[in-house]
């Protein structure tokens, strides 16, 4: 059995080399990869004389680097962490343990019910933790704890059809969302999170990141869930056409008279519109369910290739 960490990295030399020393000697049978995201400040030479194995991706972004990651290595265990030291590696152990025994395709190092928000002094970024897990959690049945940790592990068979579109730091819900959907087997464990050392300065930006993470609900909502997504459209212009239809039924039944004609065309458009959106909601909910078939049989299909290996 492989385990490998991956550590994606963009001017993290304050802090790679410790990273890298931990997982080592937390996990010393584990390779460990540093994907450098074309930083400026040596942090692939420091990871290389810290012992990591050190890849490049200069498209830039996290989302970028994930996706380099999980197409170039193949491992039975995939650890993902920061390279920021915000993460302790002891935890690895059994995160491992839970990939390698089946119990999991996904561990979430679950911050949210540790340190996190005692360590953390952007109060945005607590709310906004907030926020998304429970859109994820309303919108998709679940109970999870921490959408957006920096820290999970990986079972193959996820890390080999997981197709990612995200290009920076909204991947870690796209992960999430994910998972969910495609019923893996999800488990939580509380890790302990520490702030960045001082001079580690946060790739993050509050407000940008936050609308980029705001608009990746909405389109994996559309994509996921397409009908609940068509159909609430649907539902919302039927309202808006019953606010102005219903006063001039009312008005006919007193008087006998049909008045604002136009005003009736464009209720009859929006209802035709509405009617075409709930269809195309229907047939995308299931074109999705043969994806998820599709999905499945991709992953018998692993199996048994990893069975003949």
């Amino acid at each position: 059995m492989k385990t490998v960490v991956l550590i994606p990295c963009y001017n993290e030399s304050k802090t790679i080399e410790k990273v890298v020393c931990d997982f080592k000697k937390a996990l010393p049978h584990a390779d460990i990869y540093v994907y450098d995201n074309n930083s400026t400040d040596n942090t692939d030479i420091i990871a290389k004389e810290a012992g990591a194995i050190v890849r490049y991706e200069y498209k830039q972004g996290k989302g970028n680097v994930v996706r380099s990651m999980f197409r170039e290595i193949k491992a039975d265990c995939y650890i993902m962490v920061d390279g920021d030291d915000t993460y302790p590696a002891e935890p690895a152990k059994e995160f491992e343990k839970l990939i390698i025994n089946g119990e999991a395709d996904m561990v979430i190092g679950d911050r949210l019910s540790s340190t996190y928000f005692q360590e953390n002094d952007r109060p945005f970024h607590n709310t906004g933790n907030r926020v998304v897990r429970k859109f994820i959690n309303l919108f998709f049945k679940s109970e999870l704890n921490d959408i957006m940790t920096g820290m999970r592990a990986f079972s193959y068979n996820f890390v080999k059809s997981f197709p990612i579109q995200s290009k920076e730091f909204e991947i870690e819900t796209e992960m999430s969302v994910f998972a969910l959907i495609n019923n893996f087997k999800i488990k939580e464990i509380p890790v302990e999170y520490r702030d960045r050392i001082e001079g580690s300065e946060s790739k993050l930006n509050t407000y940008r990141d936050g609308y980029k993470v705001i608009m990746m609900i909405a389109a994996l909502i559309r994509d996921e869930r397409p009908l609940l997504f068509f159909s609430s459209i649907s539902v919302l212009l039927l309202i808006i056409a019953g606010a102005y239809f219903f006063p001039i039924l009312f008005k006919y039944f007193s008087t006998g008279q049909v008045l604002k004609i136009p005003t009736l065309i464009m209720i009859a458009t929006v209802v035709i519109i509405a009617v075409i959106i709930f269809f195309a909601g229907v047939i995308l909910h299931v074109l999705k369910k043969q994806n998820r078939d599709n999905l499945e049989h991709h992953l018998i299909l692993l199996n048994e290739i990893n069975n003949e290996e």
